[in-house]
């Protein structure tokens, strides 16, 4: 059904759904990429002096979209306050270390994936999050050219 739209306001207000639930696909696939690399991160060291607990691999975390005035956000993060059972080290630390290709602080060697960099690289700086909402915007009959 076609609306009658007579101010910026209104066009605003209509677009608004669709726009929440586009930036919850996009969410969703920074969501499963953080997750892919957390799943890599894990595979590509096998600890032999400590048994897992696996906290850093269930660590990530998607918001749903909020809408507040002509915005609409969602987030997707590291809890590092989920990750509190590690022996000298804090969740931020086991985080960061990550980030920075560490198991624990140290090198272990090989290709570990640098879990939030990659999950950047792979989703924002590639250029696949704008070809995503474009699609989804041109799904929704609204033209965008990228």
């Amino acid at each position: 059904m076609a609306k009658h739209i007579s101010s910026m306001n209104q066009l605003q207000a209509a677009l608004m759904p669709t726009m929440a639930k586009m930036v919850d696909e996009l969410a969703e696939r920074v969501y499963e990429t953080l997750n892919y690399f957390l799943q890599e991160y894990y595979n590509s060291y096998d600890p032999k002096s400590y048994r897992r607990q696996y906290d850093f691999l269930r660590s990530a975390v998607k918001v749903e979209p909020k809408i507040k005035g002509n915005k609409v956000t969602a987030s997707v993060f590291i809890d590092t306050e989920f990750m509190d059972n590690y022996y000298n080290a804090t969740g931020a630390q086991v985080a960061q270390w990550a980030n920075q290709g560490l198991h624990g602080g140290l090198n272990t060697g090989g290709s570990t994936p640098r879990v939030w960099d990659d999950t950047i690289n792979s989703t924002v700086n590639s250029g696949e999050l704008l070809v995503l909402a474009a699609e989804y915007l041109k799904s929704h009959g609204i033209p965008v050219r990228h």
